[in-house]
């Protein structure tokens, strides 16, 4: 891709630090407002993702995501899910040009073209994948040995050498829209690193990485 957008998932870069919350509880300052952000960082960001299914879901709307706020594709979610068969693989990948053309008219979702057809593509790519032993073993044997600490939001990674690696191994099985700063934050949001910042209530509840 040109150009991804910033890998945490709402893009107000300006917060620098942890916000104590009415609970007491200290989140970074993107989950300590919106309610739906605040739900979604208390029980789904960062736990680990080790199946097909929930590894292609969260594929797919992270490439939906480049270029947007994180927010933006959360509330989407649901009429992603209805949209794409609640993100089936084999349903995605038997799609034709009926199917293509009824989620581009889809006002529910991003109606992207090229995003659309990355979905589909990847559908049948996380298909062929499982002669290799599937999607999500394969984007988890990119397992970093150490995971970052960051204090602040600045100080976390947009990218790695292992998010490099992983979007041009996805690329060679045919997958798209798998830029190495989208298949961080896919890193992030599946507990493969741990950015939750040093303090927040929320670092190493992944039990993937020690706090």
């Amino acid at each position: 891709m040109a150009s991804e957008p910033p890998q945490t998932p709402d893009d107000g870069g300006a917060a620098v630090g942890l916000v104590i919350g009415d609970d007491g509880l200290a989140r970074p300052a993107w989950a300590s407002v919106d309610p739906m952000l605040r739900e979604y960082y208390d029980t789904e960001w960062g736990m680990p993702v080790r199946d097909e299914h929930g590894m292609f879901e969260r594929l797919t709307l992270e490439a939906f995501q480049s270029g947007l706020s994180w927010a933006t594709i959360l509330r989407k979610r649901p009429a992603f899910r209805a949209a794409f068969d609640d993100f089936d693989p084999e349903k995605v990948a038997r799609y034709d040009e009926t199917d293509f053309e009824r989620l581009m008219g889809d006002s529910g979702i991003v109606r992207n073209r090229a995003k659309i057809r990355a979905a589909i593509t990847n559908a049948n790519a996380t298909v062929a994948l499982r002669a290799k032993g599937g999607l999500a073993d394969f984007v988890w044997s990119f397992q970093p040995a150490q995971t970052p600490r960051p204090h602040t939001i600045a100080e976390i990674p947009t990218q790695s050498e292992e998010s490099k690696a992983l979007a041009k191994a996805l690329r060679k099985e045919g997958f798209s829209f798998v830029g190495p700063t989208t298949m961080y934050a896919l890193m992030e949001a599946v507990g493969i690193v741990d950015t939750n910042l040093v303090g927040s209530y929320r670092r190493g509840a992944s039990g993937v990485w020690p706090e």
